[in-house]
């Protein structure tokens, strides 16, 4: 189900008593049935997929914790590995290399007949499996002991609140609190509501709004040329962020209410200063997985200057791949890995001309700068992410300062359609709260909100969880939209 959705109105609440409701020894139980409820109620034949992963993981973990020596829990790791990557390939990926066989037959004049394989892409396939990867990996290396409750590992994988789009949890951060209990407490229920309430805020304000501005433009793109593809191009840069952090929100949210603790996934990456510190604020549970279980076993950096280039480059690609089975997404995390190996390589040079222009002495400017041109360069990349085919991303890429001579009247009253007759009032509602965005993320840079806001008299504040809350009933597009992450 969806976090928007009538139906999440009533099943939360419902959970939620409940949870607390039965002794503290029926909770874990009630959890995970709560857990497969909620998954199944998108595909109930794919709960049989992802029992089966679990099933397969846990008695691996447990045999593996019985070996001694890696060689001998070898076997096992890879049988798990080969499960979950290959459950991975043949549902996001056979179709995808079956057509790049057959066009890559097609150029060598080759026969060549691929098969296709009908099959639905499971509902947080890619969020479950590198959760359920990076827990064996854990157990073989020895760095966690493997879980010997079937039940408590199976809502490890399925833990309702972050099993469709995360965060990608780790076993050593997410058992021990599966093991202790959990009291209700009203400060912590109502800050997790708080914090649901923001990313709710973010998703239907915001992120469902500018959608109105970006799906126009791109789903037929070569209708428009300059200022409408620009402005489509800064409505999804907006609108991505709101969607993926605002479910992110109301996944740490939900958990909290129940008494656990999802990592941080998001830190202001839009206020990052240089594209290797937005990766170190975007996504960052996938951005710490691929580095501790792509990058560092590529060599990381330790086998030379070249080679650390390298690795960050794969480590792109495949970050690309794994948000979608398209050439798309391939060259998004291309074009990353590009701007990472070109950010490495030029370090020196742009500090010596950093320092010729005096900006050391003006840390504003200079962070502004870096800000700026970072901003640039990822909303350039979201492109390739959000446009429906390679042409059309070219075609963007390629017209986004064209025509700007005599701006296109027609073209820019084709934008504003999707926002509906109140068109301007529309667009003053998005500015605003992409206001209260941003103001609330660098408000974040200094220090953490909630205490800020645990700062101003209780009037004050309960007058702005009536503002939120009623801005999200007044402005809220409650179309149960889905996130954008549930595609991978």
């Amino acid at each position: 189900m969806l976090f928007n959705s009538l139906h999440f109105l009533v099943f939360f609440p419902v959970a939620i008593g409940l949870y607390f409701g039965v002794p503290a020894r029926g909770r874990a139980p009630l959890l995970l049935a709560t857990s497969y409820y909620f998954y199944l109620s998108w595909q109930p034949a794919y709960g049989l997929l992802l029992a089966g992963t679990t099933l397969l993981d846990y008695f691996s973990g447990v045999r593996m914790s019985r070996l001694a020596t890696k060689p001998a829990r070898r076997p096992w790791l890879y049988l798990s590995l080969a499960s979950n990557l290959g459950t991975l390939f043949i549902f996001k990926y056979f179709n995808f290399f079956a057509a790049a066989a057959g066009e890559l037959a097609a150029l060598l004049h080759a026969p060549f007949m691929g098969p296709t394989l009908a099959l639905a892409l499971p509902v947080g396939v890619s969020f479950y499996t590198f959760q359920s990867v990076a827990y064996i990996v854990d157990v073989y290396q020895g760095k966690l002991p493997a879980e010997q409750n079937l039940g408590r590992f199976a809502l490890f994988v399925a833990f309702w609140p972050q099993l469709v789009a995360g965060p990608i949890e780790r076993g050593s951060q997410m058992l021990p609190q599966l093991r202790a209990r959990h009291a209700f407490d009203y400060g912590r229920v109502a800050s997790g509501l708080r914090l649901m309430a923001w990313g709710m805020f973010k998703k239907v304000v915001i992120a469902d709004r500018l959608a109105l501005l970006a799906n126009p433009v791109f789903d037929h793109p070569h209708r428009f040329a300059g200022l409408p593809l620009l402005l489509a191009v800064a409505a999804f840069t907006g609108q991505i962020y709101a969607d993926f952090s605002g479910y992110t929100d109301l996944a740490r949210g939900t958990a909290r209410v129940l008494g656990y603790h999802l990592v941080l996934n998001f830190r202001q990456p839009y206020l990052a200063t240089s594209v290797g510190d937005f990766w170190r604020r975007w996504h960052m549970s996938l951005s710490g997985w691929f580095r501790d279980y792509v990058y560092i076993p590529l060599g990381g950096s330790r086998a030379g200057r070249a080679r650390t280039q390298l690795n960050v480059f794969l480590v792109f690609l495949l970050s690309g791949l794994w948000h979608g089975a398209s050439w798309t997404f391939v060259l998004w995390g291309a074009l990353h890995g590009l701007y990472l190996v070109l950010e490495s390589l030029t370090a020196p040079a742009r500090t010596a001309l950093g320092q010729r222009l005096g900006l050391p002495t003006r840390p504003g400017l200079q962070r502004a700068l870096g800000t700026g041109s970072t901003l640039a360069l990822v909303a350039f990349a979201w492109i390739f992410f959000r446009a429906n085919s390679l042409p059309d991303a070219f075609y963007i890429a390629t017209h986004l300062f064209r025509g700007w001579g005599h701006l296109p009247t027609a073209q820019l009253a084709a934008v504003v359609a999707g926002l509906g007759r109140h068109y301007v009032a529309e667009l003053l509602v998005a500015a605003g709260a992409v206001l209260l965005l941003l103001i609330s993320d660098y408000r974040a840079e200094r220090g953490s909100v909630a205490a800020w806001l645990a700062g101003w008299p209780a009037a004050g504040r309960w007058a702005g969880y009536a503002g939120l809350l009623l801005a999200m009933l007044y402005f809220g597009i409650f179309g149960s939209s889905q996130f954008i992450y549930f595609q991978f």
